[in-house]
C-alpha cells in the first residue's frame, strides 16, 4: 500500500539540496575538484581564466515544489549552518533532501540534524543518492524515492498524481563568470529551464539518469504533445521575458512527433525561440538541417563517447562530419567523450584523445567511465568482481573526474587521472578557448542566415549575435593579447578578429580594443585570484510556493536578513494537456 501523510495538503514541507561549501575538501565529501559549477567541473576545467563558470539550480526540487499543493519551502545551496538555522526557526512536518551519490555523507548528516532538531518530521530522500549501496543503512530517512518525485509527493499528500504538471518559471543558470568578468544578468539574457521529460529510452549502460527513471525503453513525459509544451514555453516567455530555453531532457529530439508539432506551432505563432538541447548523434541525423534551424536549435550537447564505441546511438554516424555540419549552420556543439572505455589501453590513449579533439567541438566534456550503482554497467562489474571496495576508493571520489571506481582490464590504477587531464589539456591546446570557438560558430550562423527569407529565423540569428560587434569582439581582442603577452601566437584568434571587423564594420573595429582592454585587466585579476586558490560558491536561495507564503503572512513570520535570495516561486500551469 502506498504511504500517505496524515496531514495531506496541510503538511508543512521543506525541500533542500545538500549543504555547501562545495568547492573544497572536507569531511562530508566536498571536493575541490568537484565544484558545483557544471562547465568548470567537467568541460572547461583546464582553461584557466577562459573557463566558463556558472551555477545551475536544483531543477528537480523546483519541479516538485511547483506541483505540491501543501505549504512548501525550498532551500537551495544552504550552508550547514543555514540548514540548521532553518530547522531551529521553522517547524516542518515533512523534510525532503536530494543529492548525488558522492554527497551521501552530506545527506546522512542532514538527516541526523533533522532527527536532532525536528524529531517529529518525516524525512524523504530522493535523487541519485537513493541508488547508493547500503543507502538505507547509511542514511536515517523514512522514505527513499527513486524516479518521479512529482508523482510520489502528489500521492503522498493525497493529490491527483495524474494532474497536469505545473512548470517552474526559472532561469537555467546564474552567477556566470568568464575572463574574470561577471556580466549583469538582465531579464531575458539567460535561458529559461524547460523540463519536457525525464529518463531516456536509449538506456546506455553507464547512464545514471536513464537508470533512475526505469532504464532502457523507459521514460516519463511531463508534456506528451507539442501543443502542451508550446503552451508552457509561451507562458514562461511571458513571465520571464526570455527568448531561449535550456531543454533539460536526455534526448529531446527523440520524441519526434512532439518536436515537429512544436516547430509547426512556433511557425504559426511567429516564435523566434532558441533551444539548447541534449541529443544523440543518430537522432540529430534523422532531422533535416532546415527542421533544426526552424526549431531554433542553436546548442547541442551530444555524446561522442569514443572511436568505435559500441553504442547504437553512434552506429554508422560520422560524428566529425556531423559536428562540422552543425557548426556551419551556427549550431554550437558540446561533445562528450568517455575516458577509460573497457577496450582502452595505455598505448592507445593518445589516439583516443586525438580522435576526440579532432571533432573541434565548441566545448568538450571528458568523463571517466564510471559504473554508478543502479546502472547496467555497475551490475556487470559487480558480477565480475571488479568493483573497488570502500577501502580502495572513497565514495566522495566517484564523481568521474578523478579515479576509476573499478579495476580496469588494461589501464593501471591511477593512470586514468593523468589521461583525463591530458584530454582536457590537449583539447585546449589544439582548439583554443571554448569562448572563441563558440563565437566563431555563432558567426557562421549569422553569415548563413542573416538574410534568410524567414523573418522568424532572421530575428533569432540577430538576437543570438547582438553582442558580436561589442562584447564578443572585445573578448576576442582580449584573448588574442593575453596569449601574445604570454609568448604565444594564436592564428585562429587573429583571423577570427579580422573577420569580425570585416563583417561588423566600424563598431567592431572601434570597440574591440576598448572593451578588450577592460576584459584583459579583469583576466589578469582573475588569474591572480585563481593562482591564490580562489574558488566560487553558489548563492543560497529560499523560495516559497503560494500556500507557504499565505501561511507565513498569517503567522507574521519575521524575514531573515542576509545575502540569500528570498522570493516566491513563479509557476506556469499548462492549459493544453
Amino acid at each position: 500500500m502506498f504511504p500517505t501523510h496524515p496531514l495531506g495538503k496541510h503538511a508543512k514541507i521543506l525541500l533542500s539540496s545538500v549543504f555547501g561549501p562545495y568547492a573544497q575538501d572536507d569531511a562530508f565529501g566536498s571536493r575541490t575538484i568537484n565544484p558545483m559549477e557544471l562547465y568548470h567541473n567537467q568541460v572547461t576545467r583546464f582553461q584557466g581564466v577562459f573557463s566558463l563558470r556558472m551555477f545551475h539550480r536544483s531543477f528537480g526540487l523546483l519541479l516538485m515544489q511547483a506541483n505540491i499543493d501543501a505549504p512548501c519551502t525550498l532551500l537551495d545551496f544552504p550552508t550547514r549552518e543555514r540548514f540548521i538555522a532553518e530547522l531551529q526557526e521553522t517547524s516542518y512536518d515533512i523534510i525532503g533532501i536530494s543529492g548525488i551519490i558522492p554527497n551521501i555523507r552530506k545527506v546522512a548528516e542532514m538527516c541526523r540534524l533533522v532527527r536532532l532538531h525536528q524529531p517529529k518530521a518525516t524525512i524523504v530522500v530522493g535523487g541519485h543518492v537513493t541508488n547508493a549501496v547500503d543507502v538505507e543503512r547509511i542514511v536515517d530517512a523514512d522514505h527513499f524515492v527513486k524516479g518521479d518525485g512529482v508523482a510520489w509527493f502528489r500521492r503522498f499528500l493525497g493529490q491527483d498524481p495524474k494532474a497536469p504538471v505545473r512548470h517552474p518559471a526559472v532561469y537555467s543558470g546564474f552567477g556566470m563568470r568568464i575572463l574574470g568578468y561577471s556580466p549583469k544578468e538582465k531579464p531575458g539574457d539567460t535561458a529559461a529551464i524547460l523540463m519536457p521529460s525525464v529518463g531516456c529510452p536509449v538506456g546506455c549502460n553507464f547512464c545514471s539518469t536513464s537508470a533512475l527513471f526505469g532504464g532502457k525503453g523507459h521514460f516519463i513525459n511531463f508534456y506528451e504533445t507539442g501543443d502542451a509544451l508550446f503552451d508552457v514555453m509561451h507562458q514562461i516567455e511571458g513571465k520571464l521575458g526570455v527568448q531561449s530555453f535550456f531543454v533539460l531532457d536526455e534526448n529531446f529530439l527523440l520524441h519526434r512527433k512532439r518536436a515537429l508539432r512544436l516547430l509547426e506551432l512556433m511557425q504559426q505563432h511567429d516564435k523566434s525561440w532558441s533551444l539548447y538541447v541534449f541529443s544523440s548523434a543518430r537522432v540529430l541525423e534523422s532531422y533535416d538541417i532546415e527542421q533544426l534551424v526552424g526549431l531554433g536549435v542553436s546548442w547541442v550537447w551530444m555524446g561522442l563517447e569514443g572511436d568505435n564505441a559500441a553504442y547504437p546511438k553512434l552506429r554508422h554516424v560520422d560524428t566529425r562530419s556531423l559536428v562540422k555540419k552543425l557548426q556551419s549552420h551556427g549550431i554550437r556543439v558540446l561533445g562528450s567523450t568517455i575516458i577509460g572505455l573497457e577496450e582502452h589501453r595505455p598505448e592507445d590513449m593518445q589516439a583516443v584523445i586525438d580522435y576526440a579533439v579532432s571533432h573541434a567541438t565548441d566545448f568538450h566534456q571528458f568523463m571517466l567511465y564510471t559504473p554508478n550503482p543502479g546502472t547496467q554497467l555497475y551490475e556487470k562489474h559487480k558480477a565480475e568482481g571488479s568493483l573497488l571496495s570502500p577501502d580502495e576508493i572513497d565514495i566522495a571520489d566517484t564523481h568521474g573526474q578523478y579515479r576509476f571506481s573499478f579495476r580496469h582490464p588494461h589501464i593501471p590504477a591511477g593512470w586514468e587521472t593523468q589521461f583525463l587531464a591530458e584530454a582536457f589539456q590537449r583539447d585546449f591546446e589544439v582548439n583554443g578557448p571554448s569562448l572563441a570557438r563558440l563565437i566563431r560558430t555563432q558567426m557562421e550562423g549569422w553569415k548563413r542566415y542573416r538574410n534568410h527569407p524567414d523573418a522568424r529565423i532572421r530575428r533569432r540569428i540577430a538576437w543570438e549575435n547582438r553582442s558580436m560587434a561589442t562584447t564578443y569582439a572585445g573578448a576576442v581582442w582580449a584573448m588574442q593579447h593575453w596569449f601574445k603577452q604570454h609568448g604565444k601566437s594564436v592564428p585562429q584568434l587573429e583571423s577570427l578578429l579580422t573577420e569580425m571587423k570585416t563583417l561588423f564594420g566600424w563598431q567592431a573595429r572601434a570597440l574591440a580594443p576598448v572593451v578588450g582592454m577592460r576584459l584583459l585587466l579583469s583576466m589578469r585579476a582573475e588569474d591572480r585570484r585563481l593562482r591564490e586558490g580562489k574558488t566560487y560558491e553558489p548563492t543560497t536561495f529560499l523560495e516559497k510556493n503560494p500556500p507557504a507564503i499565505a501561511l507565513e503572512q498569517a503567522q507574521a513570520v519575521k524575514s531573515r536578513a542576509g545575502s540569500e535570495i528570498r522570493r516566491a516561486l513563479p509557476v506556469v500551469t499548462p492549459v493544453m494537456a
